[in-house]
């Protein structure tokens, strides 16, 4: 059948290759599988629910929970009645989602936990619109969503396959809201069509078919695991939810997927803790662990340095990498990143490992992909996030900001055609606000974002992202933010991996006391401006850190300074750090 739109992928897989395992999830130690059949079923039970409840077409429904089972079946239910979905992180503050419910005007709430309930409890108390909250987990005083099932039992199907025949393509499907960087959150708004198109038009890369299984952990309520669900739906791959962040290490030993997705900041602790354990290796061992991470940074997915390197590689990944690939699980075929630039040197070394990293690149606004790098080396160029999807069109703008049209750019943003014609000019384009440049004519760099970038006192342009990402090559850094604007120098704030600090302290017999303390320490400090002065190296004379502060505290949403999807907010870690972003060119 022809997928038109999205909740069309159920009754396609169904039709095309139903499988026993379509989604799984771990409840009490054991892995329960839920085939295409009841899928497809535990969703027309809730559409059936939800539509004797009063939902109606184009009504919004809240979902908020962590990739589960049950956060597909209410999307797919939600989307077959014509209803639209309000998916939220389960991360973020009350007051966020006070906005959120209010602003969408949603009617009726999904939460996954306890928690959850009690603080959307607390934000929906005010607001008259919203009917009723019902829970995944068996909550005390609260309604559990089976009894939300129990109204859609024993109802006329006749009725759902009505509702489903009235959504159009063009319909709206889901509000996302954006946290960004400033301001208050803006309501994405996706048709069936945005995010069918790119799907439909991003699945001719991803190498994988309905033998293979996927490990899923992004937030669904992102687009972009949503749209990559969409994907394994499509041609039939199977599902497997993480319990957790923390647990993915385990779930992928036990899953022994083939595929998943992950943003950078994930790949680098993987990494990390290989690094970290390649360490505590000795002699022999650890000579040829750090031999085969040296040939990995070489490793190029287009040009190889040589015969000799090659049968180098060749031995590596036999007696090294091959442990790589078994606690990835030992089955993966492709790691697709996005949501953030990835460091090179990673990407290198994964590629080296025999493990293909497909980089890419997109935002909400257009459901996401627009560019991806291949699964094929040929096609894979490291530093770059690849080439534009098929029906995607990309054009880059004097300033250099990268402008996109195609039909997965967004209906608008929701109740704000202000903000909308500030993005989407009137030939269709849509300004994405990243600054960028295409490589070879084909391959897209991305170098900043546009907003970000600023001019010291000197008149030279910083594009912070390109200095913070070398920065964060180093194993003893976690996060940092370049400062600068109208100064004579870019300095940094900077924020240790503390568990590389701790590690590299423990080498060198140096008692470690809080983090607090140790940040103090003049041999800390020199170890720092030695990472500075390496990443330096490679930067131009005006982009060059000067000067550093080391912070004692992560960056997190829950301080408010960074994004659900982690980015730093720029402006609030500024404010809260004035006093030590001025001391840094006092005696300047």
């Amino acid at each position: 059948m022809k997928v038109t739109r999205v909740f069309d992928l159920l009754t396609n897989q169904l039709q095309q290759f139903p499988q026993p395992d379509c989604l799984a999830t771990k409840i009490n130690g054991e892995w329960v599988k839920y085939s295409t059949q009841q899928v497809l079923e535990t969703a027309n039970t809730l559409s059936l629910a939800l539509m004797r409840s009063g939902i109606k077409k184009d009504d919004k429904v809240a979902l908020i929970s962590m990739n589960r089972p049950e956060w597909t079946f209410a999307d797919y239910g939600i989307q077959q009645t014509g209803a639209v979905s309000v998916p939220m992180y389960p991360t973020i503050t009350v007051e966020d989602y006070r906005y959120i419910l209010k602003d969408s005007e949603a009617k009726l709430i999904l939460v996954s936990t306890e928690d959850l309930y009690n603080k959307v409890k607390e934000a929906s108390s005010d607001i008259p619109g919203v009917q009723e909250i019902y829970t995944f987990d068996h909550v005390p005083g609260a309604k559990h969503w089976s009894e939300l099932l129990k109204m859609g039992e024993g109802q006329d199907m006749a009725a759902l396959e009505a509702a489903k025949a009235a959504v159009k393509p063009s319909d709206l499907l889901s509000i996302i809201y954006t946290s960004g960087t400033t301001g208050a959150p803006k309501g994405v708004m996706l048709s069936h069509n945005n995010l069918v198109s790119n799907f439909t038009s991003a699945m001719p890369y991803v190498p994988v078919n309905q033998t293979h299984r996927a490990l899923s952990f992004l937030p669904l309520c992102h687009i972009y695991e949503r749209m990559v669900s969409c994907i394994y739906l499509s041609v039939g791959v199977s599902i497997y939810f993480a319990e957790s962040i923390e647990k993915v290490g385990d779930n992928l030993r036990e899953v022994g997927p083939h595929i998943f997705v992950t943003v950078p900041r994930l790949l680098e602790k993987v990494y990390d803790k290989i690094v970290a354990k390649g360490g505590e290796l000795t002699g022999i061992k650890k000579g040829l662990f750090f031999w085969a991470l040296g040939l990995g940074q070489k490793y190029d997915t287009r040009t190889s340095p040589g015969f000799s390197y090659d049968v180098q590689l060749k031995l590596a990944r036999k007696l090294i990498f091959s442990k790589w690939q078994e606690a990835l699980g030992g089955n993966v075929k492709v790691i697709v990143s996005g949501g953030a630039a990835l460091q090179p040197r990673l990407a290198r070394v994964f590629w080296a490992a025999n493990i293909r990293v497909m980089e890419g690149y997109g935002l909400t606004e257009t459901s996401p992909v627009i560019a991806v790098n291949r699964y094929e080396p040929e096609n894979n160029v490291i530093g770059t996030v690849g080439p534009v999807i098929d029906r995607v069109e990309i054009k880059i703008a004097e300033d250099g900001e990268i402008l996109t049209r195609s039909e997965s750019v967004m209906v608008g943003y929701y109740k704000r055609p202000d903000l909308t014609a500030e993005v989407i000019d009137q030939d269709g384009w849509f300004h994405t606000g990243d600054i960028g440049e295409l490589v070879e004519g084909k391959y897209l760099k991305i170098t900043d974002r546009k907003k970000e970038m600023f001019k010291t006192s000197g008149g030279k342009y910083i594009a912070p992202q390109l200095i913070e990402n070398k920065l964060k090559e180093s194993l003893v850094i976690e996060q940092v933010m370049v400062v600068g604007e109208g100064e004579k120098f870019p300095g940094a704030l900077i924020v240790p991996a503390f568990e590389g600090l701790q590690e590299w302290c423990r080498i060198r017999s140096i008692p470690y006391s809080t983090n607090e303390e140790m940040i103090r320490k003049p041999e800390v400090l020199d170890k720092f401006q030695k990472e500075i002065d390496k990443a330096n190296e490679s930067l131009a004379q005006y982009e060059r850190i000067k000067k550093f502060v080391l912070l004692p505290k992560l960056w997190s949403v829950e301080t408010g300074e960074m994004t659900p999807k982690l980015s730093i907010k720029r402006k609030i870690i500024t404010g809260n750090n004035k006093d030590l972003i001025e001391s840094l060119y006092r005696t300047a």
